[in-house]
């Protein structure tokens, strides 16, 4: 499906994919868990929190003091996107039924973003209005849509030269592929049911995990067939023809766990991509997966708050933790125990949780520019935090807006200012 482009910006769409081209041969890639932002000439790098509830982003600084360097409306275009769902049956049906399902009660405007190349744009899923959007960071006037198939846009990757985004449209069971500077659909493949976590290997693949139904009730594992087809899909890159399937049941009951949900939820590749780290749906720990022996190898239960409830149906979209990342030395992992209410640095050698760090609701875990230091959304709060991957230690916590989610590395023009509001 071709994006909807606004006519009197079609020239500055093309001019912002010329410069793009040019910034990634001078550069180098750019959104693949590295810091080359920082060697792009006129970028800085910085962090961009999407505040799902809100419709924003607070860009912060990648490391140091991550203070707060502006906030730009993502959904200028929410007016026209209202008048489209009202006039739609349909559409407005799941526009209410995201709002009092996976939306806890509030439209989810901002799900996941990145930068382009050239730092003019940022491109953002807007699970409400079952869309990407590009956003151009000096006017904050809208540059593109693509509206995705079905009616609700999920997580999203950036491919390692930055220059396509994959987008899991949660509805339809497929993930498109799409051109991040130009917003034109490169490609499109089927998955499980309700694909969520998106991430591009080095060795030219798509990995999607499909988590299956989380927004009923039908929690109890006696029900646990209602959840639907929960798999990983795994495609070539380029020609996005399907390469594997797992099936992470069977590797689950062949390690004995056959307790433990096979929703696979965030993940995090160590650095040579031979060990998948997982959570998945109900548990409060992580899971290490042999890549090339397809085997899981370890299991470890994290801590519990004695505060937090062992009703199943209370955890929210029925993740108990969910939010990791890796530190770039591969050694360690930072986890966020969501409905818990603390994130912690667990030791890869034992898998062993460091101290356990305070956080409401914490929804998401990414690494600071520097490598040295977890950053986590505390959507129960409305501030991100930084924890020391050395120590385990609180660092700092800036205040966001409503409901900070997805947390990642962006690359903006230096000296960048937030735009007006649109």
């Amino acid at each position: 499906m071709p994006p909807s482009t606004p006519a009197p910006r079609r020239r500055r769409v093309w001019r912002s994919a010329i410069v793009a081209v040019l910034a990634t041969v001078l550069s180098g890639t750019f959104g693949y868990g590295s810091h080359a932002a920082n060697a792009t000439p006129g970028l800085q790098e910085v962090l961009l929190v999407g505040n799902n509830w809100e419709g924003t982003a607070d860009i912060i600084h990648s490391t140091g003091d991550f203070a707060k360097i502006g906030r730009i409306n993502l959904i200028p275009d929410k007016g026209e996107r209202l008048r489209e769902i009202y006039h739609d049956p349909l559409r407005l049906a799941y526009f209410f039924g995201i709002r009092h399902t996976v939306g806890e009660g509030h439209d989810q405007y901002v799900d996941d973003m990145y930068t382009t190349p050239d730092g003019a744009a940022i491109v953002v899923s807007r699970p409400s209005f079952a869309d990407v959007a590009s956003i151009d960071t000096a006017t904050g006037e809208l540059n593109w849509r693509f509206p995705v198939s079905g009616n609700r846009s999920d997580h999203m990757a950036v491919s390692p030269d930055g220059n396509r985004v994959a987008v899991s449209a949660s509805t339809s069971n497929t993930v498109h592929v799409l051109d991040i500077n130009t917003g034109h659909e490169v490609g499109r493949f089927p998955t499980g049911d309700k694909p969520h976590e998106n991430v591009f290997t080095r060795d030219g693949k798509i990995w999607n995990m499909a988590i299956g139904e989380v927004d009923t009730s039908f929690d109890s594992p006696l029900l646990d067939f209602t959840k639907g087809d929960r798999r990983i899909t795994v495609v070539d890159a380029n020609t996005f023809e399907q390469v594997e399937i797992i099936d992470m049941r069977e590797r689950l009951d062949a390690f004995g766990r056959k307790d433990l949900s096979d929703a696979v939820r965030p993940v995090a590749f160590s650095p040579d991509e031979s060990r998948l780290y997982f959570q998945v749906s109900f548990f409060n720990g992580i899971l290490e997966y042999d890549v090339v022996g397809d085997r899981i190898l370890r299991v470890e239960e994290l801590p519990e708050n004695s505060a937090t409830s062992d009703d199943r149906t209370t955890f929210v979209n029925d993740s108990r933790h969910h939010g990791m990342s890796m530190d770039p030395s591969g050694t360690k992992l930072c986890v966020a125990g969501t409905m818990d209410d603390y994130a912690t640095i667990v030791d890869l050698t034992d898998l062993q949780p460091g101290p356990l760090v305070s956080a409401a609701k914490p929804y998401w875990a990414t690494v600071s520019g520097d490598g040295k230091a977890c950053v986590i959304s505390e959507s129960g709060a409305d501030q991100v935090t930084a924890i020391d991957f050395a120590t385990g230690t609180e660092i700092t916590s800036i205040p966001v807006g409503d409901h900070p989610q997805r947390i990642r590395i962006g690359g903006l023009p230096a000296g960048w200012q937030a735009p007006a509001a649109v």
